[in-house]
């Protein structure tokens, strides 16, 4: 039975524990497009999986899971489909093992039970993708949200560049959605979600540019990037603001250019895709401040739309989302039972003040909706204690850490001049009339990164 098919574009985390099957699995994925990850610690915080760039699967030794690391395991997870590769010390005792444990291969797993299991998984991801809806219409009975929302139907059909901005938690890539279903050809495209803040140190270039097979240790097949697996499409760069400079000059070459070139290869690719990029942070001011490329700004900042506060968006709006969150974990059935919300409640909810916005409101009703589910009753004690925890926490703000002997003026200088010359450093110091040593040193000293975060390499003795 032929499975290559199901295994273009995948990505294969692996837990191996105290087996070793991570270079078994890699060996017998090697043949096809398949990106087998060792998902240690680092990586199995990185992902934030609501929506998978690419089909993923986790591949899990039950030597990595002990009675105190399976519920942190399992969240992490976040549903990702686990082919659990059993031990042969281990008996299969249940308390041992999770209630999912559904997929299973032996310790000495053969290369064809691997990619059987994994053929399968994957068309029922697939499976499931196709199935899912594109995503409704926002709560929009205040004003502000009626504003934006005909603005988000006049732009869709647009193939420029948008940026979203709005406070944390308001719903950036809900827009981003609505934009990209609204247009009708990149609509039928790929929705590409990428966060800027979560970028892993070093792996910039492979992500966005993918690689070609051979380009490094481990690079046993070509990879597609995020610019590439985005064309037809829409790429979603969400907290744009946190995207350093020396990766920010790199996107706008590609927006200028239109093609991308993978790392280990010397034939540039052609993309073509709708930019949505959204922050809760002030690009104009970040500008102003050298921390954000102007050019780079107003490519993004063709069209510009900004998502109210949950505060700005009213009472009307906050018991909208409220009880449209609450049928969704209730289901009617059961909310016909119960009745509407209480006005008690309600009244609540319209008081409250969440810093958080709309993700802070919906964390809440589902919290109530599991309580009412649980009590078949709107128990008062229970919810008010719920919307006690859901306070608002006073957080001190997140100051940057100080940096002692810091001249911004000389710093942005050096930026200017690595820019100027394509971040060459023996041209940047000639320019700046400096040695390339005295450069290194400042570089490092300001945390000026070339190509790769991280000190800057040493320059070589002379």
């Amino acid at each position: 039975m032929s499975v290559s098919p199901a295994f273009d574009e995948l990505d294969l985390y692996v837990w191996e524990g105290k087996a070793d099957i991570l270079d078994r699995v890699a060996r017998c994925m090697s043949s096809f497009d398949v990106d087998v990850i060792r998902a240690d610690d680092r990586f199995m915080s990185l992902p934030e999986r609501e929506q998978p760039l690419r089909p993923s699967l986790a591949v899990m030794s039950v030597t990595a899971i002990d009675g105190s690391g399976l519920p942190h395991a399992t969240e992490l997870l976040q549903g990702m489909p686990v082919i659990w590769v059993g031990a042969s010390t281990r008996e299969r005792d249940p308390r041992n093992y999770p209630p999912e444990y559904l997929h299973v291969l032996p310790y000495d797993f053969t290369c064809a039970e691997l990619r059987t299991m994994v053929a399968k998984l994957v068309r029922q991801l697939r499976a499931r993708a196709a199935e899912a809806p594109a995503p409704g219409e926002l709560v929009a009975l205040s004003e502000p949200m009626k504003a934006l929302l005909a603005e988000v139907k006049t732009f869709a059909g647009s193939d420029h560049s948008v940026l979203v901005q709005g406070e944390t938690g308001v719903g950036k890539e809900r827009v981003a959605q609505l934009l990209h279903h609204g247009h009708p050809t990149y609509g039928k495209g790929a929705f590409v979600a990428v966060n800027c803040g979560a970028i892993p140190d070093g792996l910039f270039e492979s992500l966005f540019f993918g690689h070609a097979k051979g380009s490094f240790t481990g690079a046993v097949h070509a990879h597609r990037g995020y610019f590439e697996q985005a064309t037809g499409g829409t790429l979603f760069l969400d907290e744009i603001g946190d995207l350093p400079r020396y990766q920010q000059v790199k996107l706008l070459r590609v927006l200028e250019d239109g093609a991308v070139t993978r790392l280990g290869s010397a034939t540039p690719l052609r993309v073509d895709f709708r930019l949505v990029a959204a922050t809760n942070r002030n690009l104009r001011e970040m500008v102003a401040a050298g921390e954000f490329r102007a050019d780079l700004f107003y490519r993004l900042a063709v069209i510009e739309l900004r998502i109210p506060s949950l505060e700005e968006r009213g009472e009307a709006d906050k018991i909208a989302l409220f009880k449209a969150v609450l049928t969704g974990v209730l289901g009617e059935p059961l909310l016909q039972e119960l009745g509407e919300a209480p006005h008690w409640l309600t009244d609540a909810i319209a008081s409250a003040t969440f810093p958080g916005n709309v993700r802070q409101l919906r964390n809440l009703a589902e919290r109530v909706g599991v309580i009412a589910r649980q009590t078949k009753s709107w128990e008062p004690t229970l919810i008010q204690r719920a919307l006690a925890l859901a306070r608002p926490v006073e957080v001190p703000s997140a100051a940057p850490p100080e940096r002692r002997g810091w001249n911004a003026t000389e710093r942005n200088r050096i930026i200017a001049a690595l820019e100027v010359n394509d971040w060459r450093r023996q041209d940047a110091a000639q320019h700046l009339g400096i040695s390339r040593k005295v450069l290194w040193e400042k570089m490092r000293k300001y945390q000026i990164m070339d190509g790769e975060p991280g000190v800057p390499e040493a320059p070589e003795a002379s």
